[in-house]
């Protein structure tokens, strides 16, 4: 999932930095303000640091901002090309400030990070609703100037207007003011929310016999003494447990847990942020969140989301159903029982895997033995970089915020073009999730290129005293993912930082394509290899691996598509007068979908980044694949490691942003328009 920080809504409302006695308001000694395309001393930076970037950043922007509207004769270059500039200053300071809220292992940083971040959010939020910067630019907009605009250029302009429009610079005082408003409250709320989340600290404390199934190696890991085990419930702890522990009371705890992070407080929240979303729509003049929302998408309006959504759902729903009576005949076999009742959610994951070792011979604890970190991360640099036409180079010793961290240069041809950092491991007050992370985006300067630097966020097993970091499939296939998040930032290299980002329900394709790599036994051999032994992975594994791949394929899109459901209805179709059951609403879904899926006495709503931060994009996973698995299809034709192909790819598509239509690139990319043929066949629905 690619984050950038200046972009995700979970901030409080405008919080002046905290000043500290010790903090300096000046460049001089500060590792922020490092020259063109130095990579900035993280090891050095300090919570005063922080505090004196996020002030110098404010007092530099409003100096502009003031610069802009003063001018007499606006054109191009006074009024958008310094509008961009702005937009690049304030994204990597707020990414910056961001980065430390959610890495630092220093209390002090990551609060000042994050004080720094929500006043830099405030001021992102107050600078597009500015009526003498926007006076300005429909001075030039209305000018011959503007008329003789083309490509990229005349697109960012429009954009750059229309966002000031979206942000509610039309409206008339009072509605305006209601509408700053609106965003302020709608900030700290979602804020709130990640804060409770982040913070829910469950833990699972299981004996020997609650332990009975999990992987040695994962029960080393959360041992606190001989027979007694505290495993953190969390995100990266989830798929080991559901999948693996033999007890059902094991497992069902574990999801209970899960689901009902931060329930207590965030109910409420999630109930206001609904509501408040839908008054800062209907401010706007749209009929709903989703329609507000979804009008700057690929997708233009919640109807054509609809369309997509319930196709997908009669897609799948026989498959889905006999994929249930599959696991429904084995859990019977398996359990020795005659029941017709339905699968309980918590027992989904862990008689799938049953299944797999059982019939398919699939053991994914087995394989991850093959998938040691090291040899992951060399293989998949090496097929990225065969395939794309780059080079990368680990630096030596950089200058990062945990000795864990990896810093690598991104090369073609010799020059460097990017960098980007691996922060792979858990660790305490640590994000917890996998993201790509935005740190500066591309951009042409008065000085030259300033090239783009982004982080891979991510919580994969550690290493221990005795055992290397090993990853299950399923875990290459985010590390794969999450590092195509990477190559689209690095292969920007257009003119605007603004046009940098893609449709945000698009941006995942340029990353779950990129899935499709370790599903090729000739690409996935020349780095599986045992940890121990260096023998490669069998092809028989992988055959059945592959066999098994689409067994819960329809089940899987059906969780999926309730999850795209829910996000839509919270979204598209509240009602002021009716007042909200969140739980109910699950209930209602249920009724609705081929499986019951909700587990009574749980609120997965509370502890859901998506619908908090990114509301009616949970749809955009779906609708990316789409993209994405026709776009392999071209790789397919001419060979997975085609440099030709693969920098056409790159070239054409992640290093377009939006600087030309998104439909029309991929179109061009493939030579014909898109169609969801490739992604049914991925699911064996064909």
């Amino acid at each position: 999932m690619m984050k950038s920080a200046l972009t995700l809504l979970i901030l409080m409302t405008m919080i002046a930095c905290t000043q500290d006695p010790a903090s300096n308001d000046d460049r001089a000694g500060n590792p922020f303000f490092a020259g063109l395309n130095d990579p900035v001393q993280y090891a050095d930076v300090t919570h005063e640091h922080l505090t004196g970037y996020a002030n110098i950043t404010r007092t530099e922007i409003d100096k502009a901002l003031e610069g802009i509207r003063k001018e007499k004769s606006p054109d191009f270059n006074n009024v958008f090309v310094a509008y961009d500039n702005i937009i690049n200053d304030l994204s990597k300071a707020s990414n910056n400030c961001f980065m430390f809220y959610w890495v630092s292992t220093d209390s002090l940083a990551r609060a000042r990070g994050l004080e720094g971040y929500q006043m830099l959010d405030s001021l992102a939020t107050s600078l597009t609703s500015d009526a003498g910067i926007f006076k300005q630019m429909i001075a030039f907009a209305n000018m011959e100037a503007y008329k003789k605009l083309t490509g990229h250029r005349k697109i960012f302009v429009d954009d750059v207007i229309r966002s000031f429009e979206r942000a509610g610079v039309n409206l008339d005082p009072e509605p305006q003011a209601r509408f700053k408003t609106l965003k302020a409250e709608i900030s700290e709320l979602s804020s709130q929310y990640s804060i409770n989340m982040n913070t829910a600290n469950q833990v699972l404390v299981l004996d020997e016999e609650g332990a009975e199934g999990l992987p040695e190696n994962f029960k080393e890991s959360y041992r606190v003494d001989g027979t007694r085990y505290e495993i953190p419930v969390m995100p990266a702890t989830r798929r080991p447990v559901l999948n693996n522990a033999s007890r059902e009371e094991t497992r069902k705890s574990f999801l209970m847990l899960y689901q009902n992070r931060a329930w207590e407080k965030n109910l409420e929240i999630l109930g206001e942020l609904v509501s408040k979303r839908y008054e800062l729509a209907r401010l706007m003049d749209h009929k709903s969140y989703a329609e507000y929302t979804t009008a700057e998408k690929m997708s233009k309006n919640p109807e054509v989301v609809w369309s997509f959504i319930n196709d997908l759902i009669d897609r799948s729903e026989e498959k889905a159903l006999k994929d249930s009576e599959t696991l429904k005949k084995f859990r019977n076999r398996q359990w020795g029982v005659a029941s017709t009742e339905p699968l309980n959610p918590w027992d989904v994951s862990f008689l799938r895997n049953q299944l797999l070792k059982s019939k398919y011979k699939v053991d994914h604890e087995a394989i991850r033995e093959y998938l040691p970190m090291e040899s992951c991360l060399s293989g998949m640099l090496d097929i990225y970089s065969e395939l794309l036409g780059l080079e990368y180079r680990r630096v030596d010793n950089p200058s990062v915020w945990h000795e864990d961290v990896l810093l690598y240069e991104v090369l073609e041809e010799g020059s460097v073009i990017g960098r980007f950092y691996l922060d792979l491991y858990p660790r305490p007050h640590k994000e917890s999730w996998f993201y790509g992370v935005g740190i500066k985006p591309g951009k042409q300067t008065e000085t030259g290129y300033e090239i783009p630097v982004c982080m891979l966020l991510a919580n994969f097993p550690s290493p221990t005293e005795t055992l290397p970091s090993m990853l299950s499939h399923g875990e290459l296939s985010t590390l794969f993912h999450e590092f195509g998040h990477i190559m689209d930032n690095m292969s920007y290299n257009g003119e605007f930082a603004s046009q940098s980002g893609s449709k945000e329900d698009f941006a995942e394709a340029m990353s779950q394509i990129f899935e499709n790599w370790i599903w090729d036994y000739d690409m996935l051999s020349t780095f599986a290899k045992h940890y121990e032994t260096g023998e490669v992975l069998p092809r028989e594994m992988f055959d059945n691996m592959q066999d098994a791949k689409n067994i819960t394929s329809g089940l899987d899109a059906q969780g999926s598509l309730r999850s795209c459901v829910y996000d839509m209805v919270l979204y598209d179709s509240f009602d002021p007068g009716a007042g909200l059951d969140t739980d109910e609403l699950w209930r209602k879904i249920d009724k609705q979908m081929a499986l019951p899926m909700y587990i009574e006495g749980t609120h997965p709503q509370a502890n859901w980044i998506h619908i908090n931060t990114h509301p009616t994009y949970y749809y955009g996973y779906l609708w990316a694949e789409v993209f994405a698995q026709d776009m392999f299809t071209v790789f397919e034709k001419n060979g997975l490691t085609d440099t030709q192909t693969g920098k056409r790819y790159r070239q054409l598509i992640l290093a377009n942003g939006i600087q030309r239509d998104i439909t029309e690139v991929v179109e061009e990319f493939l030579g014909r328009p898109s169609n969801n043929e490739a992604y049914i066949k991925s699911l064996g629905l064909k």
